[in-house]
């Protein structure tokens, strides 16, 4: 059975708070900078710890234009930022906040173009180096997809593998890879682990929405938790498809005359909430595996500020996995209800 309580977090945006940002994203005429996305990163804190949130995702913007090429007064931002930095790591430790970073989709480690591959890899230096100064533990990390396919699936995962002997060892030491939905499977980032070491992650819906080998759910997730060190808190990704009717207005270009046409979901499309129910299952069947959890809702916290009561009323065994009491549950409805409002609906037809 698992004894640990497990984190639930939440990516960058808080949704609950108008006031709180999460990175000073002024335009370079403003001198921007890293400083002031921690004096928010600090606000930030506080708001997670007011409702025991303990895994948070910084912004990958957190340091403006700090390896912008042609900007190189940016440049030295992130040493000017060290006492800063300490602080703000000491702060998240005393909380019990596990912090990442989830750099861009422009990361590609795997490109044939060297000078992306160059200018990809001082950006994860960059963010290695703030969570180095952060004085996090290895749990604190950078996560990157594989990057394109370039119509050769081997031959990609391959320069990604090569791409791995050059890194910098506080690249290295930090980065975990993902698999993703529409390129790069769980069963090819388990190949690339293997001829590298590098840490997965397992994203749930990434999973269902590509899978050629037809792997089974549990022994994947297995396989990828057992790609981190033993003493090392693995942490998985989590979100639910998008399911509703979405309506387009179509302009027909000759006539110029406007249509309504209705438009099926794409199922690769992130959810705005937590389904509780799929939630629930999943983690039955992870029953006795040990990990964190991101929460990649479109809703971020809310999503999560929703879930927590939802298990508590439909799976308290599962609830009881987040150190969720029943006790607990006015409180976190409460927590609910400062931030969203029910809509009664009708009964069946």
């Amino acid at each position: 059975m698992q004894t640990r309580i497990s984190k639930l977090g939440f990516p960058v945006k808080v949704m609950a708070r108008d006031d709180l940002k999460s990175n000073d994203a002024r335009r370079a005429a403003s001198n921007p900078h890293l400083k002031v996305s921690l004096t928010y990163i600090d606000a930030i804190l506080d708001h997670l710890v007011k409702h025991d949130i303990r895994m948070y995702r910084m912004s990958s913007d957190l340091a403006p234009y700090a390896t912008h090429p042609d900007m190189p007064q940016f440049h030295a931002m992130v040493s000017e930022s060290r006492s800063e930095l300490e602080a703000i790591g000491r702060k998240a430790m005393d909380l019990g906040i596990r912090l990442s970073f989830h750099p861009s989709q422009y990361i590609v480690l795997n490109s044939p173009d060297p000078a992306l591959v160059k200018k990809s890899i001082a950006d994860l230096v960059s963010q290695a180096e703030m969570l180095d100064l952060m004085g996090l533990p290895p749990e604190a990390v950078l996560v990157i997809h594989v990057g394109g396919t370039y119509g050769d699936i081997p031959a990609s995962r391959q320069r990604w593998v090569e791409t791995w002997k050059t890194l910098p060892e506080p690249v290295q030491r930090r980065l975990v890879l993902e698999h993703d939905d529409l390129r790069f499977s769980a069963g090819d980032v388990l190949w690339i682990h293997e001829h590298t070491g590098v840490r997965l992650i397992f994203d749930y819906q990434h999973f269902w929405c590509l899978n050629p080998e037809r792997a089974d759910l549990r022994q994947t997730v297995e396989r990828i938790l057992a790609s981190w060190p033993e003493g090392q808190q693995p942490k998985m990704h989590f979100s639910c498809p998008r399911t509703e009717l979405r309506e387009q207005v179509r302009v027909d270009k000759k006539t110029k005359k406007k249509t309504t046409v209705h438009v099926a979901p794409v199922f690769t499309g992130h959810a705005d909430f937590v389904n509780p129910f799929e939630f629930a299952t999943l983690m039955r069947t992870l029953d006795g595996l040990d990990f964190d959890i991101m929460l990649e809702a479109k809703a971020k916290d809310l999503a999560l500020l929703r879930l927590r009561p939802d298990l508590l009323r439909y799976a308290p065994d599962v609830a009881a996995r987040f150190g969720l009491e029943p006790s607990e549950a006015p409180e976190l409805e409460a927590q609910e209800d400062e931030v969203l409002e029910e809509v009664e609906v009708a009964g069946g037809a």
